[in-house]
């Protein structure tokens, strides 16, 4: 009995021991617990603080892409403006000279006989008389030639001028009236007193500045040549200075005589201005027109693509050649890939259905919390890029910089699923939970109405889908194509990159499209039929 006691002392004592050991361990647990959810939330703070930090980087990097393209731009401004002071310069130079000379020829007037003061009390028949006595009187001065001669002549008053003139005139014909003429009194067949300053040169004919209101048909050499400066086209100007007489000139000219005579080989300088020319000519107040090249590299960093801004840059592209673009122009501007184009194509349409809104991109998060489809498609590259922060996905943001990733291609291209995103993202296939996390908030974003319609295009036959290795080809031209390319139109919609439909042609971008309503009212224009891709296919 006693062992019994004992043993049952000796297992209390054990489950007292044990006991303490575990509430040690639970404590020590609690313990490792709090300081693992101290460093989650610290290790929460430094992924927030580093990707405002890249947000910021990418501000940055963009703001300094921007002002290069600017400092570029004005450096090109500043080089036209030291040759044109080198020009001014020289003419100031032969003013100078000038001035001397006509200083000189008055003093040499100063000491001509007064023979032309009495010229208005001098009968007809002395006339032939006093010339001669006055010209053997001017040669007869010291370094004065024949030249000289009529320099003196012509600087004399115009008064005293027109009186010999006519006299000498009178007398040679025979004709003399009893009665002399006024001086500035017109006499039909005689010398017009006001025919000197009419062939001077006024101040305002020189003049660069230009009045809107005048018709460009109507605009000087020099007014001409201002405006290339100012339109982006300044490297022509000498050129057209020797060509151009006015406005009508350029109005007038064929597609090869800029070639030709203004020595503009890069196509799309070309029909830059034969869009501006268009424009003068028809009128139409296109609001595109007022968006310059300089912003189309800023658009290129809302949109994703800042890669292609060199050669935007180059081509002179502004916001009228975006909204005739053509595919052929991208493949010029070394933009191949599918997806790219697709991202320019919904993009210009986002600038169509907000009339060229230079501001119609949204890149910073505003008070929404849960965005419909039509704020959505005003989404940049930025934008897009702070959701992805704010659904958890901040380390796989950085990936979508030059993917051509904005709002505009997320909701408009039926093609683009959130699979189309994952892959862009680089999430491995492998990380099935990520992914499914990112097609819920995908869903989320777009709509049920645009996630139906994205489902049932990827479940039609014939779907391809959107890869980044796919590339755009040019569109091979038959035999019998060759006979209609002289009768195409210059604006046939087929050759835009995004047409805008029949109704919003005749007013161009002055008309809003049709209201959103879901994906298909989102994107009234865009092709989205297989079988009409005929320019779009796999990288061979």
């Amino acid at each position: 009995m006693k062992d019994k006691e004992s043993f049952i002392h000796v297992l209390t004592d054990q489950v007292e021991a044990q006991g303490v050991k575990i509430s040690d361990l639970e404590s020590s647990l609690e313990e490792h617990q709090h300081k693992l959810n101290s460093t989650e939330e610290m290790l929460q703070q430094e992924l927030l603080s580093r990707t405002s930090l890249e947000s910021q980087k990418l501000n940055l990097m963009g703001e300094v892409s921007y002002l290069k393209l600017k400092l570029v731009d004005m450096e090109e401004k500043q080089f036209h403006g030291v040759e044109r002071q080198h020009k001014a310069e020289v003419k100031l130079q032969e003013l100078r000279l000038l001035k001397e000379k006509v200083d000189y020829l008055e003093d040499q007037k100063s000491h001509l006989p007064p023979l032309l003061l009495c010229l208005d009390c001098t009968s007809s028949a002395q006339i032939p008389l006093l010339t001669a006595v006055f010209l053997n009187s001017v040669q007869s001065l010291r370094n004065v030639n024949d030249a000289q001669v009529l320099n003196i002549m012509y600087s004399m008053s115009m008064k005293s001028i027109t009186v010999l003139s006519s006299r000498i005139r009178r007398t040679q014909s025979g004709g003399l009236q009893g009665e002399d003429l006024e001086p500035n009194q017109f006499r039909r067949g005689g010398l017009r007193a006001t025919a000197g300053p009419r062939l001077t040169r006024t101040p305002e004919s020189g003049s660069t500045v230009r009045d809107m209101n005048t018709p460009f048909s109507q605009w000087t050499r020099e007014q001409v040549c201002g405006w290339l400066e100012d339109y982006g086209l300044g490297q022509y100007v000498n050129l057209t200075r020797q060509w151009v007489d006015n406005g009508q000139t350029l109005l007038s000219a064929r597609p090869q005589d800029f070639e030709k005579e203004m020595g503009i080989n890069h196509p799309l300088h070309r029909k830059k201005l034969q869009l501006a020319l268009r424009g003068f000519s028809t009128k139409a107040l296109e609001k595109s027109s007022e968006l310059d090249h300089i912003w189309v590299t800023r658009w290129l960093d809302d949109i994703g693509l800042p890669q292609y801004k060199d050669q935007f840059h180059e081509g002179r592209v502004d916001g009228r050649m975006l909204q005739y673009l053509t595919v052929n122009d991208l493949l010029f501007l070394k933009v191949t890939s599918q997806l790219h184009h697709l991202s320019i194509k919904c993009a210009i349409h986002v600038l169509h259905v907000n009339k060229f809104n230079p501001h119609c991109l949204r890149r910073r998060p505003g008070e929404e919390r849960n965005p419909s489809p039509s704020e959505v498609i005003q989404w940049s590259n930025h934008r897009v890029m702070e959701w992805l922060r704010a659904v958890d996905l901040a380390e796989y943001a950085p990936n979508l910089r030059g993917s051509g990733v904005h709002g505009g291609l997320i909701i408009l291209e039926l093609r683009f699923s959130s699979e189309t995103l994952a892959m862009l993202l680089n999430i491995p296939p492998q990380k099935t939970l990520l992914r499914r996390h990112l097609a819920t908030a995908f869903t989320a974003l777009v709509g049920m109405q645009a996630s139906l319609e994205k489902r049932e295009y990827a479940n039609a036959t014939g779907h391809a889908p959107l890869t980044t290795a796919a590339k755009v080809r040019p569109k091979k031209l038959g035999f019998t194509h060759f006979s209609h390319l002289r009768k195409r139109r210059p604006d046939d919609l087929a050759d835009y990159i995004c047409p805008i439909d029949s109704g919003g042609l005749s007013a161009m971008n002055g008309v809003s499209h049709r209201p959103y309503a879901g994906v298909r009212g989102l994107s009234p224009i865009l092709d989205r039929e297989p079988e009409r891709r005929e320019q779009v296919g796999p990288k061979s």
